[in-house]
This record gives C-alpha cells, sequence and structure tokens, in this order.
C-alpha cells in the first residue's frame, strides 16, 4: 500500500498515521508512506511505485479528509490510470464527506482496519470542462460562499463550522442570476440561492442532506435548484436543508442528469470543500464507475431514475 499524507500534519497526526501503518504492517502488508505537500510529490510517488503495464499497482490509501482523497484522485485521472489503481481513505478531515457517505468509519484505527477487509467498490466521477473532478458534491452560489465563510471556524468548530458560514453567508448573499442546463436542454434560468451537482447524499460534514437519493455508483447525479432568496425563504431553506426536506418546498427543483451546465453572472463553485476561482460559466460530465474504492458494505441497489 502506498499510503499518502500531508507533510505539513501536525505531531498528533503523525502520530496516528505511524499507529496507522503499523497496523498495516502487522497484517502482513508492505506499507510506503508518502509526504506530501505538492501534486508534484504525489506524482512522484506514484511513478516510483507503479507496476509495468499489465500487472496492478498497489492500493493507494489517502489519509485525511475531502480535499487529500480528491487530490489523489484528480492526479490518476489526469494520468489515465484511474482503471488500474484501487484507491483507499483514512478519514482525518474536518468534513470527511465521502467517508460518511460511504459508511467508512470516521476512526482512523477501524477505518485502517476496513483497509484490510473492504470491499472494492466502483463509484462515478464527475468531470469538469477544466478537467477538475468532484467526488462527492460540487455547488454554485450559496454553497461556495458558505465554504469561504465556514474556513475561519474550522480549527475551532470542527464540521460545526459549515452551519455557521451557511448562515453567514445566506444574510449577506440574496442570490445569482444563472442559467442552469442539464443533459442539453435548459432546466431553468433565474434568481437562485443554490445550484448543487451531488453524486451522494450528505454534505458540509455530515450538517446536510442534499440529495437523498444520492448514489455513488448509480451513474446519475442529483441536481438541486434553490430559488428560496428571500431573506425568508433562505432561512427557511437552510432549516429543510438540514433535515434532507428541503425538495419539497415549492421554490426547490430536483432532478438528476448526466451533464449539468451552469452560467451566468459571475459565481464560485463549491467542489468537495475547495472553492473556486470567480467563474461565468462551467459544465461537469457525470463518469459512470470511473474509479475503484474499498468501502465496508455493498452500496446499496440505485433506484431507477424513473421511480424516483
Amino acid at each position: 500500500m502506498l499510503v499518502f499524507v500531508n507533510a505539513k500534519a501536525g505531531t498528533h497526526d503523525a502520530r496516528k498515521l505511524e499507529h496507522i501503518a503499523g497496523l498495516l504492517r502487522d497484517a502482513g502488508r508492505q506499507v510506503t508512506v508518502c509526504p506530501c505537500s505538492a501534486p508534484d510529490d504525489l506524482e512522484r510517488a506514484l511513478d516510483a511505485h507503479g507496476r509495468e503495464d499489465g500487472e496492478r499497482p498497489p492500493t493507494a490509501v489517502a489519509v485525511g479528509g475531502d480535499g487529500s482523497i480528491n487530490r489523489l484522485v484528480s492526479v490518476l485521472h489526469r494520468r489515465g490510470e484511474l482503471d488500474r489503481w484501487t484507491v483507499g481513505l483514512v478519514p482525518m478531515g474536518t468534513g470527511n464527506d465521502l467517508a460518511r457517505n460511504l459508511s467508512i468509519p470516521l476512526d482512523p484505527e477501524r477505518a485502517a482496519r476496513l483497509l484490510l477487509d473492504g470491499g472494492e467498490r466502483g463509484l462515478d466521477l464527475l468531470v469538469d470542462d477544466a478537467g477538475g473532478v468532484t467526488l462527492n458534491a460540487v455547488h454554485a452560489g450559496i454553497g461556495a460562499a458558505a465554504a469561504q465563510s465556514a474556513t475561519r471556524f474550522k480549527p475551532l468548530l470542527k464540521a460545526m463550522a459549515f452551519p455557521v458560514g451557511a448562515i453567514l453567508a445566506g444574510l449577506r448573499h440574496p442570490g445569482w442570476h444563472l442559467r442552469v442546463e442539464a443533459d442539453g436542454r435548459v432546466v431553468d434560468e433565474g434568481k437562485f440561492l443554490m445550484v448543487a451537482l451531488s453524486n451522494a447524499s450528505g454534505i458540509a460534514g455530515g450538517t446536510a442532506e442534499l440529495a437523498a437519493d444520492g448514489h455513488p455508483g448509480d451513474g446519475v447525479l442529483e441536481l438541486v435548484l434553490s430559488a428560496a432568496t428571500g431573506p425568508l425563504a433562505r432561512a427557511g431553506y437552510a432549516l429543510h436543508l438540514r433535515g434532507g426536506t428541503h425538495r419539497h418546498r415549492d421554490d426547490v427543483l430536483h432532478t438528476t442528469a448526466r451533464s449539468v451546465t451552469i452560467s451566468g453572472e459571475e459565481f464560485r463553485v463549491n467542489s468537495d470543500g475547495e472553492v473556486s476561482e470567480t467563474l461565468t460559466r462551467r459544465a461537469w460530465t457525470l463518469l459512470p464507475h470511473a474509479w475503484r474504492m474499498i468501502a465496508p458494505l455493498p452500496i446499496h441497489p440505485p433506484t431507477p431514475v424513473g421511480d424516483r
């Protein structure tokens, strides 16, 4: 196993990493820890430990949060090697949305043991027209503004920084005028509080359920449009989003798609917790079963789209 870890991690995380590596080695696995502080470090490790053509490379394990696993999968996608590698995750981030949505234990020791006996699951991948990838969810509008607001609260509030950031962002932003297309047709155009594409269900460190039907291996993405732009409507949407009942609101549209384009006035997107630069257009396409990850249980059978 190649275990990728942030080279700038603190002493506490370093002790956890040493313990995790010890557990894997005690189980008979050969473990190489690869400290990374830049994408080039990750690339060099993959070059050094990849197998010859036709041979299966070792399992690539990200130790960290959603950003860490996203960076690993992004590099493998850019190299055209996602079909060769199996990916693992030991969640040690703030939100850990992907781990939560796949029922990967949040306790690092239990997650490490899962690497030994979990099954490989084929997962979908959301790719944008700039080459970026999203594993869990991407939001335009209030989702990006909330992530920016939450950043300064993460060291103190951890996962609870996300709802705090959402409240602050909701007070300041009345919405964005956007045009949304799905699978080549215009879904809607107007002023939106949020346009979200989800490959799973939960977001924001488990504090919100964006798409209850979201399934990371069903070959479709969930598209949520919120036109809750008035002051009271914004507050109501935020409250309903926490319980997953927002899709029943009259000012929310929830559908499914395989490709989505957002355009309009300047906006930012939050992809797996990372906020983009300012954009006026971005397009995404879902690649079904584009990568493999070690997960604890068989992912439940997807609900036929027509039955949703």
